[in-house]
């Protein structure tokens, strides 16, 4: 008897996860540009063939080894800033802290910022390819902003998340101090951007 669609797209997605698993737990042993295909398929049991299917190349794998790294970091943003409401400096210090720490702390972070600039790097997805990251991140500002500031105008809210999402990840890439200083400094640009004016 045929499977079900349904069941067809669990079994795929559970399929995606471990080829992404592997991707990531290789990635984080050998660096990104040391990493095949053929490693990956082995290592999950499958046929290159049947990756090349899913993924199209090492490229496509790459990204969306990003996109689900970026949503896990997304899901602790959102926490954070929810944790705080609409005190815009203590959500933007919490949401700075939580990703430059565990940013720090990643073992695939670090993996990916010390790797060798190659054609086929995860490096880019931190920085000439850092649009997903942004646009992950301002996206989840605007939530925010949107519940707990509703005065502040639209094109304030644009402005201060894209600029607080790019100074976050060049701190990923290139850290120029403790993360609770860097938080400190954008939680008080943030505070100028977001903070709705007293009446």
């Amino acid at each position: 008897m045929a499977s079900s669609p349904r069941y067809r797209h669990t079994a795929r997605q559970h399929l995606r996860d471990a080829v992404i698993t592997a991707g990531r737990d290789l990635a984080i042993d050998r660096g990104w540009d040391a990493v095949r295909m053929a490693d990956v398929a082995a290592r999950v049991g499958v046929s290159r063939q049947t990756l090349y299917n899913e993924f199209t190349n090492k490229a496509g794998l790459g990204e969306a080894i990003a996109h689900r790294e970026i949503d896990r970091f997304m899901d602790g943003v959102r926490d954070a800033l929810s944790a705080h409401g609409g005190d815009v400096r203590a959500a933007v210090h919490a949401a700075v802290t939580f990703v430059l720490t565990h940013a720090g702390a990643d073992p695939l972070i670090k993996a990916v910022v010390n790797s060798v600039r190659g054609t086929d790097s995860l490096l880019p997805y931190l920085t000439t390819r850092a649009d997903l990251a942004l646009a992950a991140a301002v996206t989840v500002l605007r939530e925010w902003a949107g519940t707990h500031l509703p005065r502040v105008p639209a094109d304030d809210v644009d402005v201060g998340a894209e600029s607080i999402a790019r100074l976050v990840v060049s701190h990923i890439v290139l850290p120029t101090a403790p993360a609770d200083d860097t938080a400190d400094a954008i939680a008080d640009l943030a505070q100028r951007f977001l903070d709705p004016p007293r009446a």
